[in-house]
C-alpha cells in the first residue's frame, strides 16, 4: 500500500523559501511519476508541479522559475523547493503519485509578513 507523508511546511515571510518533503513507502519513486498539488483556502486543489519517471518536470505558470521539483532515490523521497514565496502561495501542499492515488495529510504553507 502506498503511503506518502508530506513535511516541511510552515510560516514564512514573502520572499522567503521552504523545502517540502514527501517521504514515500509502498512505491519506488525512482520509477514513478510524481506530482505536487496545493489547495488554498476556499479553492479547489490545483496542480503545482509534476515530475516524470525520468527527469522531465512541469510547473504551473504561477510558480515557474520559483519552484523546483526533485527526487532523492536513496531516500525514496521527493522534494519541492519553493523560493521567492508570495502570499498567494499560501495553501496546503500535497504530493501524490501519477496516476493519482491516495492523498496524504498535506503540509501547510503560510506566506505572510
Amino acid at each position: 500500500q502506498v503511503h506518502l507523508v508530506e513535511s516541511g511546511g510552515g510560516l514564512v515571510q514573502p520572499g522567503g523559501s521552504l523545502r517540502l518533503s514527501c517521504a514515500a513507502s509502498g512505491v519506488d519513486v525512482r520509477g514513478q511519476a510524481m506530482v505536487w498539488y496545493r489547495r488554498a483556502p476556499g479553492k479547489q486543489r490545483e496542480l503545482v508541479a509534476s515530475l516524470t519517471s525520468g527527469t522531465d518536470t512541469y510547473y504551473y505558470d504561477l510558480v515557474k522559475g520559483r519552484f523546483t521539483f526533485s527526487r532523492d532515490n536513496a531516500k525514496n523521497t521527493v522534494y519541492l523547493q519553493m523560493n521567492d514565496l508570495k502570499p498567494e502561495d499560501t495553501a496546503v501542499y500535497y504530493c501524490n503519485t501519477y496516476p493519482l492515488g491516495v492523498w496524504g495529510q498535506g503540509t501547510q504553507v503560510t506566506v505572510a509578513s
